[in-house]
C-alpha cells in the first residue's frame, strides 16, 4: 500500500520509552486506583473533572440526583471498568460495569440528557464494549437504540450530524464539532451489526464534511463549524473551547487524529488516512520537549499556559491506531515512537502513581480553559485514554470504538 502522508516532522528527541516492567508497573498502579474506587462506582458516577485531584459525585442536574448517569463523560468511567476487566479477568469489575450498562439502558428509556452527538462516547465505551466482551444482548440492543438516536441528528442536505442543541431551533441548528469524529464509530458498528447501511452512510458523509471544513490548509483544525442545514452551505468556523477561533485547540486536534484514523479503519477511504497523518504531523511538530501538549497548540513555554495531559493521552491512542494502518516506513515508525514517548512522559511525570491522595489516574489535564473549568485537574476522558494507551502497549487489544 502506498499512501502519501506528511506525518514525518523534525520532533524533539525521543523520550526514553518505558521498559516492559515499567509499563506493567504503570498498569498495576492505574488498576489499583480503580480498585480503590470500585466500591462507590457501582452506584455513583464521578464528575467530569476532579477538584484538587479528587473526583466527587456528579452534582444534581437535569432533574437527576447526585451521582446520576448524566452528561457526556460517564461512558469513560464504564470504559475504564471494561479495560480493567480485560486486564485482570476479575468479575468484580464486570459486575459493576454490567450495572452501568443497565443505567445506560435506563437513561435511554427515560430520555435523560441524550439530545446530543456524544451518544458515541457514552454507548461505545459502555454497551458496545459490553457486547463485545460478554455477548450481552441488552447491551447490544441499547447501543443500537443509541445509534438510532444519533442518526436522527443527521441532516442529509448538509451531510452532517449536529453536535448539540435543539434540532428545530434555527439559532442552534447546523453546528458540528471536531469531537464528533470519535462518536462516529457507534454508527459504523450499528451497520456492522444490522447490515443497515444508513448508519455507515451518515457517519461517512459526516467524516467527509468534517475533512472539508474542519481541517484547515495548514493541517490545523477548527473546533466547530456552522452550516445552513437547508442548503448544505458551510458558513463559518469558530471555537468553543480553544484559545480563539483560528487557533488550534490541542484536544480537538487529538480527537481528529484518532477520529480520522477510526473512519479509515471503518471505510478504508485513503483520504482519511492521509488527513490523520497530516494532522498528526502538525500535532507532533508543536509538542514541547516532554511530549505533552499545551491546552492550545498556539502556546509554548513562554505563555505560562497549562498543559493538557488528556490531549496527550488521546493523541497517543490515535497515533497507535494510525500506526495499525500505515505501511512499514518512517511515518509508521514515528507514530509508534512518539506514542511511546508521550506515554512514557505521562507515566513518569503526570500519573498519580506517587499521589496517594488522588483517586484519579492522570493529573494536569484541562477541561475548559476559557471558562475556567477543570484546569490543571484530572478528568474522566484523560484517565480513560491513559488506560487505553497502556492497554494498547501491553496487549493485542480490540478497540471498543
Amino acid at each position: 500500500m502506498t499512501t502519501p502522508t506528511t506525518l514525518t516532522t523534525t520532533p524533539h528527541p525521543t523520550t526514553p520509552p518505558l521498559q516492559p516492567h515499567e509499563l506493567g508497573e504503570a498498569l498495576r498502579a492505574a488498576t489499583h486506583k480503580l480498585e480503590r474506587n470500585l466500591p462507590w462506582l457501582g452506584h455513583t458516577f464521578p464528575d467530569d473533572a476532579t477538584v484538587q485531584g479528587q473526583y466527587r459525585p456528579r452534582p444534581p442536574q437535569q432533574g437527576e440526583p447526585e451521582g446520576a448517569n448524566v452528561g457526556w463523560t460517564t461512558g469513560f468511567c464504564t470504559g475504564m471498568l471494561w479495560l480493567t476487566y480485560e486486564h485482570l479477568a476479575d468479575d468484580r469489575y464486570r459486575t459493576v460495569a454490567d450495572t452501568h450498562v443497565l443505567s445506560f439502558r435506563d437513561r435511554l428509556d427515560r430520555a435523560v440528557d441524550i439530545d446530543h452527538h456524544d451518544l458515541g462516547f457514552l454507548y461505545s465505551l459502555s454497551c458496545v464494549a459490553a457486547h463485545r466482551l460478554t455477548g450481552s444482548t441488552v447491551a447490544r440492543q441499547t447501543a443500537l437504540d443509541a445509534a438510532d438516536l444519533l442518526l436522527r441528528r443527521y441532516f442529509p442536505a448538509a451531510g452532517i450530524i449536529q453536535a448539540w442543541g435543539d434540532l428545530h431551533d434555527p439559532a442552534q441548528r447546523g453546528r458540528i464539532i471536531v469531537d464528533c469524529l470519535m462518536n462516529l464509530p457507534l454508527l459504523y458498528w450499528a451497520t456492522e451489526q444490522t447490515g443497515d447501511d444508513r448508519y455507515r452512510a451518515a457517519a461517512y458523509q459526516h467524516a467527509l464534511r468534517s475533512r472539508d471544513v474542519l481541517v484547515r490548509p495548514d493541517h490545523t483544525t477548527f473546533h466547530t463549524f456552522h452550516f445552513d442545514v437547508q442548503t448544505g452551505v458551510p458558513l463559518t468556523g469558530s471555537t468553543h473551547q480553544g484559545a480563539h477561533d483560528h487557533s488550534c485547540w490541542a484536544r480537538g486536534q487529538a480527537w481528529s487524529i484518532y477520529g480520522f484514523a477510526l473512519s479509515y479503519a471503518a471505510t478504508r477511504d485513503p483520504r482519511f488516512l492521509k488527513t490523520a497523518c497530516e494532522l498528526a504531523g502538525y500535532f507532533l511538530s508543536h509538542l514541547p520537549a516532554d511530549h505533552v501538549a499545551y491546552w492550545d497548540l498556539s502556546f509554548d513555554a513562554s505563555s505560562g499556559e497549562p498543559r493538557d495531559s488528556s490531549a496527550a493521552a488521546i493523541a497517543a491512542c490515535g497515533l497507535l491506531e494510525l500506526a495499525r494502518w500505515l505501511p512499514d516506513g518512517s511515518d509508521r515508525n514515528q507514530a509508534v515512537s512518539t506514542a511511546h514517548s508521550i506515554v512514557a512522559s505521562l507515566v513518569r511525570h503526570y500519573a498519580t502513581t506517587d499521589h496517594d491522595a488522588s483517586n484519579a489516574l492522570l493529573l494536569h489535564g484541562v477541561y475548559h480553559r476559557p471558562h475556567g473549568i477543570g484546569v490543571d485537574e484530572a478528568n474522566l476522558w484523560g484517565d480513560y485514554f491513559y488506560l487505553e494507551a497502556l492497554t494498547r502497549l501491553t496487549r493485542d487489544w480490540t478497540p471498543y470504538w
